[in-house]
């Protein structure tokens, strides 16, 4: 620490500067002050009993502070009492350069001991004045009572008012602020006196409106059991607007020095429970990361189950609620798991961080729950994930193409029972027997018209059945149905051959017949011309109302209309589908993009030594805030693209980006910005725990960047940094390296002597000791985690704390 130099004023020509680290502020003694006389007498009563209380170990006393310190020679026996080293020996003579030189001896020591003294000569003392006199003993006061007081990061003044708020904050009435009216009734001396020795003392029987009794009772108390001599008189400070702020902080420093032993307890109780937060709040983050790991892995555990389920819905309809439902799987259910993961991450490594800087063992987590373990888990979640999406389109289009194949084979099956509705009837009928040769000529030329009809269809039967047998290479549910109907249509046509060939043998044998009858009419016909004319004639009629075309092929010219607005229902739905596919490539041309650059930039600001860490941070915490408010385009393209699954739509042509690549560079990104702020955090810890500075930090980070990878030195270095082998140095790793041997850390040897201290310097320590010593928490957690103590010198019940400092720094165990 740099001295900082103080002045204190005590008329126009004298002046004493320090230059002490202990001095935060100038402590001006306004010569006006130093001449009320209230304020001169309370320090010269409290300064002279302040000298005595330490020369009276040497034997002697003082009376007059002007006068007895004259000569120098008590002067000297002060300084080598409250120093406890030797000063040059004094000179014997009486006369006035004796005195003086004795007299220079001792300010020269006390220059030595970082007091510059400025315009003060030896002979002011020597001539006694009473204001320099009473300056230098404050100096030395200063120096030898005050300086070395430390409490928690304040010391001197303001550790000793620090000390003292903290010892009297539980008591009623007593508000200590400074070192004057905070008291003038007593309580907070008494209040002191109670918190160390309660037994001195019925603080409950104290009265804020009795300040004269109150003080008189701590200075009789102090004398009597403390070997604090009086050094005030309470009608002085009582009457005193406002006391002499020296002469009652060279008082209370008594105070402190009396309780060194109870401070150094409190210090030793301080360290350990220092100590013991730390491993709590150590152990609370390991308890959390088991608690977060183990939930994370049996949610795995239970996902992938249902991943690896392929067992295919019979319908559509319920093949896509299967994916509906791994949509809200990838957009309701595992976000807060890549989340969890990522924060399990980040504990980890904060918790490794703060063991490190707390010089605390590396945390091994249970058995299958590392870091490691949990991203092999991961790994093997998103790889079954991964296909059960393509298992679940590639069922969706084996539906959509069974849904089709059975759409056309009802249609056809349909068509074909249409047409074949009543021609085994027809067929069957013999209506030859009763016609004519003429009749049986126009029946027999209907049959021809049939049996062309009947080939036509037989393309239509094959196509059935073709289809047929492709629904049960696809597993069709309703095979069964198909089946029946195709086996049915199939035997059915089979029938109709049979019949058609049975009608055609009959239809020629009774031509034949006819044909015999009507070459014995055909005398007579010749001689009935007219009478055949006519007969001719309505034979004719009736073959042309047997010619005209059937009623199915009517039917198919009523189909072709339909057939067109089909088509166009068909373009108007690939269009569509067209404006989906256009409409999720247009964002994900942007977004993937978009992804790529934050994840660069991200990696930038990582390296950048320009500026400092937490300019980084905050650097870092708007790209985390962008991309958390970007979130609503990822949304969009998800709406998108599921528009575009429940449309069926699996391929695009105008982006190279899918929904899968998206997800995983966007949970990738927000996994990278939450690890690179984490890292920074933690470097923020370790420059903090280690005092590096910004510019050792970008030293670091330079010499990180560009890390020379020299063979010898360099496997050394590996080893240091990379002691798994992965291949891969964190920069919070380098900097680990870099100032190993500069951070200021608690060692287990420390917390036994802290323990050595509560106990007594015994080897063991009681269960009175801890919960008389130490907050209720911190005990029970000792008493909890000690083993017994096996020593003979020790009673029923001993704790042995040695064992559990070294386990506290993972140099044994539990």
């Amino acid at each position: 620490m740099t001295a900082v130099e103080t002045q204190v004023s005590y008329s126009n020509s004298y002046t004493i500067q320090h230059e002490e680290a202990y001095m935060t502020q100038e402590d001006d003694w306004d010569r006006d002050l130093l001449l009320d006389p209230a304020w001169e007498k309370q320090q010269r009563k409290t300064f002279t009993a302040w000298c005595n209380s330490h020369l009276r170990k040497a034997g002697t006393q003082i009376e007059n502070i002007e006068e007895d310190f004259r000569n120098g020679l008590k002067l000297m026996l002060l300084l080598e009492v409250i120093s406890g080293e030797r000063l040059p020996k004094p000179d014997k003579g009486k006369m006035r350069f004796h005195k003086i030189a004795n007299v220079n001896k001792a300010l020269d020591f006390i220059c030595s001991k970082g007091v510059k003294l400025v315009s003060i000569g030896a002979e002011e003392i020597v001539d006694g004045n009473g204001k320099m006199t009473l300056g230098m003993i404050w100096t030395i006061i200063l120096r030898f009572a005050i300086q070395d007081i430390s409490v928690e990061e304040t010391s001197a003044k303001e550790g000793l008012l620090l000390w003292c708020q903290r010892k009297t904050a539980p008591y009623r009435n007593v508000n200590v602020q400074n070192f004057h009216i905070s008291w003038k009734d007593g309580l907070a001396l008494c209040a002191l006196i109670h918190r160390h020795r309660p037994d001195l003392i019925d603080y409950s029987k104290l009265r804020k409106d009795d300040p004269i009794g109150n003080l008189n009772t701590a200075f009789e108390v102090a004398e009597k059991f403390l070997d604090i001599p009086k050094m005030l008189d309470a009608e002085d400070i009582v009457n005193t607007p406002k006391p002499d702020e020296k002469a009652i902080m060279t008082y209370v420093s008594c105070f402190y020095h009396a309780f060194a032993g109870a401070e150094q307890a409190e210090t030793a109780a301080n360290r350990i429970c220092k100590v013991l937060a730390v491993n709590q709040e150590n152990e609370k983050l390991m308890e959390e990361y088991e608690k977060l790991a183990s939930e994370l892995l049996e949610w795995i555990r239970r996902t992938i189950p249902w991943l690896e389920n392929r067992v295919a819905e019979q319908t559509m309809r319920a093949m896509q609620q299967k994916l509906e439902d791994f949509r809200d799987y990838r957009r309701i259910h595992k976000p807060p798991r890549v989340q969890e993961k990522c924060q399990l991450e980040i504990n980890f490594n904060t918790l490794q961080t703060k063991l490190r800087l707390s010089n605390r063992p590396a945390f091994m987590p249970s058995e299958g729950k590392m870091v490691s373990d949990i991203a092999n888990a991961w790994k093997g979640l998103e790889g079954v994930e991964k296909g059960y999406e393509e298992w679940l389109l590639t069922e969706i289009r084996r539906l959509e193409r069974l849904d089709h194949l059975a759409e056309k084979f009802k249609q056809k099956c349909s068509m074909h029972e249409s047409w074949t509705g009543g021609k085994e009837e027809l067929l069957s009928q013999k209506d030859y027997e009763s016609a004519s040769l003429m009749e049986i000529r126009a029946l027999m030329r209907k049959h021809e018209a049939f049996e062309s009809d009947l080939a036509a269809h037989q393309d239509r039967v094959e196509q059935i059945a073709a289809i047929a047998q492709e629904l049960n290479e696809l597993d069709y549910h309703d095979a069964a149905t198909v089946n029946a109907r195709c086996q049915g249509i199939c035997d059915q046509w089979d029938n109709l051959g049979t019949l058609t060939q049975k009608r055609r043998d009959s239809l020629e044998r009774v031509e034949k017949l006819w044909e015999t009858i009507d070459q014995l009419y055909l005398e007579f016909a010749k001689r009935a011309a007219p009478f055949n004319n006519w007969m001719d004639g309505a034979m004719e009629d009736l073959q042309d109302m047997f010619i005209v075309h059937s009623i199915e092929e009517i039917q198919v010219k009523h189909l072709v209309p339909l057939r067109d607005q089909m088509l166009q229902e068909e373009v108007a739905r690939q269009q569509a589908n067209e404006r989906l596919r256009r409409q999720f490539a247009a964002q994900a041309n942007i977004i993937g993009p978009w992804i790529q650059t934050k994840m660069e930039e991200i990696g930038h600001v990582s390296v950048d030594i320009a500026g400092s860490l937490e300019e980084q941070m905050n650097s870092l915490k708007q790209y985390e805030h962008n991309i958390i408010n970007y979130k609503s385009n990822m949304d969009k393209l998800e709406g998108d693209h599921q528009l575009s699954q429940e449309s069926l739509i699996f391929d695009n042509k105008h982006t190279n980006y899918t929904m899968e690549h998206v997800r995983v560079g966007w949970e990738q990104l927000l996994t990278t910005i939450a690890r690179t702020i984490n890292e920074v955090e933690n470097q923020i810890l370790t420059r903090d725990a280690k005092g590096i500075s910004q510019e050792q930090l970008n030293e670091f980070r330079a010499s990180f960047n560009h890390f020379d990878r020299g063979e010898v030195e360099f496997a050394r270095i590996m080893t240091l940094v990379d002691p798994n082998n992965t291949g891969v140095v964190t920069f919070q790793a380098f900097i680990d390296f870099m100032t190993r041997e500069t951070a200021e850390t608690d060692t287990a040897e420390q917390v036994m002597a802290s323990f050595k201290i509560l106990a007594s310097d015994k080897n063991y320590i009681t269960m009175d000791e801890l919960r008389r010593e130490l907050p209720p928490e911190q005990a029970e957690y000792c008493i909890s985690r000690m083993t017994r103590y096996i020593g003979a010198d020790g009673p029923s019940g001993a704790l042995d704390y040695i064992s559990f400092s070294s386990a506290l720094y993972g140099e044994s165990d539990l």
